[in-house]
């Protein structure tokens, strides 16, 4: 009895054994484990492998191979060469014509042609130059001074004199004191270079077919203001990137932007919105409000381009610019105003240190933490309204001191904006508003933190999204509790600055004709605070984490080393579905993951688990997964995913800021700030030639045009 249960326990094991690794090869299950059976480093599923039963020549239920005779291999043998001789033989012929037609396109180039396109060509040259070095195309004079010549006709006088032959016969018969080229022609130069450098990513964009949209706060050129806007893709060395495009202009109602969003990547760009996996929009203030709109608009049109956090910005800064109450963006706008104030000197940030000593004295410890807090960008981080919290009577103090400016450090324009910050930071109804979102937003600062992290922080944080969520609804059915001690936190806080406890001046006087009686402080911050902003924050993280997105971030179970620290006991079938349709072989997905579990699971112990999607991107066998594949580059291109290389992924984004800040208003140009932006971007100077005579054919010499751009006056 025994023995036929043991015997019966032995087959049901092989049998197991038999379909764990029947997709992998034989001879690359290593025996060498006494244990268990270890798959080597090069195993490869042959579930994928369309030619491996013609190796085997025992596989049952295969049609069998005919045995060729010595005859038939003779035959195969001259069909091959002969074939082998005409595709040369085609080859020579193609070369042979390229060369003739690249000859004759020489031949009929005339010699002033020739000399049009090196005059072209060293346009090219120097706005290109203008672009990556960030220089204006006029000089900074205020009006009323005499005009001293453009940096773009400086540039092209000096080039002239070094020994540009094709720019000085184009205009050495040109009138002293005469500009060269006319405004509208530079604008058509800087039109093609713009176009030329924005077509080399876009062709990297259609090689990867799937994208996310990302969208940065606005910007202003010329009096108007303009969306950036930034693509997120793999490219073909399977890393992932964020790269700037173009500015579209803020205009118009939601459904409005929506088209010309829409119209822009189509039409403008050639992609498909179809192929549009995500997007993300970067807003504060009311501008956020109508970005929300524009984001669900194209959710409606295109179900699969999810909204979801930008991994640039914290999630807490999302939530709070997402809330539209006047006192929560009137605290937004005062972090960006601190943020601002105190990047203009080094000896502003000395100043904060010192009030920081003076109100921390007693507790050294604490005054260490916050100097090193405030060191870089902590208006930006995941606990800024601690932060900002702890810091307040610093604050007020610091800009009180600025503001006196006994010792006559600071001009005017610091000591008057150290006034009006101080005024926000001294009223009540700031710092209650200050209090009731650090409190609220306190049960999303983990899970955002996690958001920002490594692929297993974003992976738990997935699964954590439920907690989170009841915590905040826990806190909406008692608000009466939590309102209490929220607002008795922020009256103390108050007190210690000598600050009244009122209900904000506007509101009195909207409601003085109004028959009802005075409201009491306390129960108008509950009503017109502490409710719309819990119930804000709710829908929010409902809205930015569908069911659709928490599938997503499910899958990245795929990832081997999440695999492995959840014991390869997930079950990212369950939630693969959400890209099926983008996966090449959908029928074969259960198989497939099966086999990858297997892959990592029996891996050999010198065999570290890649613990991102970049690792498991570049892996060489990875191509033999080929829904595995597919399935991460889609997962990744999402915006609320961090970028892994962030130091080159960033770029765009950091040269775009770099830009803004350093550039008037009344200099910036959107050509050149795209050709700085991407000035990491290759370009082909003779590219934009061509471009340029095919686009304006009637600049060619042939159309006696000479005359009249070297006489045009801007």
């Amino acid at each position: 009895m025994h023995n036929a249960q043991f015997l019966r326990g032995s087959k049901l094991h092989k049998k197991e054994h038999s379909i764990r690794f029947g997709f992998f090869q034989v001879s690359k299950r290593s025996r060498k484990s006494p244990y268990r059976t270890v798959l080597k480093d090069t195993a490869i599923p042959t579930i994928f492998d369309l030619t491996s039963h013609l190796k085997n020549p025992n596989s049952r239920h295969r049609k069998r191979i005919k045995e060729l005779t010595e005859e038939d291999i003779r035959r195969i043998k001259e069909r091959r060469l002969a074939s082998s001789i005409e595709q040369l033989h085609s080859k020579k012929d193609i070369e042979a014509t390229e060369g003739q037609d690249a000859t004759e396109e020489e031949i009929k180039l005339s010699a002033e042609e020739k000399d049009f396109r090196d005059y072209l060509r060293s346009l090219f040259e120097i706005v290109v130059m203008l672009g990556k070095q960030n220089i204006p195309l006029e000089t900074n004079v205020p009006e009323g001074v005499e005009r001293d010549p453009s940096n773009f006709q400086a540039l092209l006088e000096y080039r002239i004199n070094a020994g540009d032959e094709a720019l000085r016969r184009r205009f050495e018969a040109t009138a002293v004191n005469v500009e060269y080229l006319s405004a509208s022609q530079q604008s058509r130069l800087l039109d093609v270079c713009e176009g030329t450098v924005r077509e080399e990513v876009l062709m990297e964009v259609r090689e990867s077919r799937f994208f996310s949209v990302v969208t940065g706060d606005l910007v202003e050129f010329a009096g108007e203001r303009h969306l950036p806007l930034f693509l997120r893709f793999v490219d073909q060395s399977n890393a992932l990137r964020e790269e700037f495009l173009d500015f579209l202009p803020f205009e118009g109602d939601e459904a409005s932007l929506v088209e010309k969003l829409e119209t822009q990547v189509t039409d403008g760009w050639g992609l498909r919105m179809e192929d549009c996996r995500g997007q993300a929009h970067v807003a504060t203030g009311t501008f956020a409000t109508k970005m929300k709109a524009v984001a669900v608009g194209l959710m409606g049109k295109y179900p699969m381009a999810m909204h979801t956090p930008c991994s640039t910005c914290a999630l807490n800064i999302h939530l709070a610019n997402s809330l539209p109450f006047p006192s929560v963006q009137v605290v937004m706008a005062t972090l960006r105003k601190i943020d601002v104030f105190f990047k203009q000197s080094p000896s502003l940030q000395t100043e904060l240190e010192k009030a920081i000593s003076v109100y921390y004295q007693e507790n050294n410890e604490k005054a260490a933490e916050l100097k090193e807090a405030c060191i870089s960008n902590w208006t930006e981080q995941h606990n800024v309204f601690e932060l900002t919290v702890d810091l307040l009577e610093s604050l007020l103090l610091c800009m009180d001191c600025i503001r006196d400016n006994e010792n006559v450090k600071f001009p005017d324009a610091v000591t008057g904006d150290a006034y009006s910050i101080a005024e926000t930071l001294a009223d009540f109804e700031f710092i209650v508003t200050l209090v009731i979102l650090k409190n609220a937003l306190s049960f999303t600062r983990a899970f955002g933190k996690n958001l920002q992290g490594e692929a297993l922080d974003v992976f738990f944080a997935a699964n954590s999204l439920t907690a989170v969520l009841h915590s905040l609804n826990e806190v909406f059915d008692n608000i009466e509790v939590y309102h209490e001690f929220w607002f008795e936190e922020a009256v103390n806080l108050a007190g210690i600055m000598e600050i009244p406890v009122k209900v904000p001046r506007l509101f009195l006087r909207k409601n003085r004709s109004a028959d009802a009686g005075e409201i009491p402080p306390e129960t108008y911050f509950k009503e017109y605070v502490t409710v719309p902003v819990i119930r804000g924050v709710i829908d929010e993280v409902d809205d930015i984490f569908s069911q659709s997105n928490l599938k997503a971030l499910k899958c990245l179970s795929l990832v081997p080393a999440i695999m492995g620290q959840m014991k390869f006991n997930t079950s990212e079938e369950n939630h693969a579905d959400v890209y099926c349709k983008d996966l090449p072989n959908p029928d074969t997905l259960p198989a497939e993951l099966h086999c990858w579990k297997i892959k990592w699971k029996h891996r050999s112990k010198e065999v570290r688990l890649p613990s991102t999607i970049h690792e498991t991107l570049q892996l060489s066998d990875v191509k033999f997964f080929p829904n595995v594949n597919c399935f991460l580059k889609v997962l990744t291109t999402l915006p609320v995913l961090m970028l892994e290389d962030s130091n080159r992924s960033e770029t765009s984004r950091k040269r775009l800021q770099t830009y803004l800040s350093d550039t008037p208003i009344k200099h910036r140009c959107k050509s050149l700030a795209v050709l700085h932006i991407n000035s990491h971007v290759k370009h082909d100077l003779d590219v934009m030639v061509d471009k340029y005579c095919r686009l304006y054919p009637e600049d060619e010499p042939e159309h006696g045009v000479e005359a009249e751009i070297s006489t045009v006056v801007i």
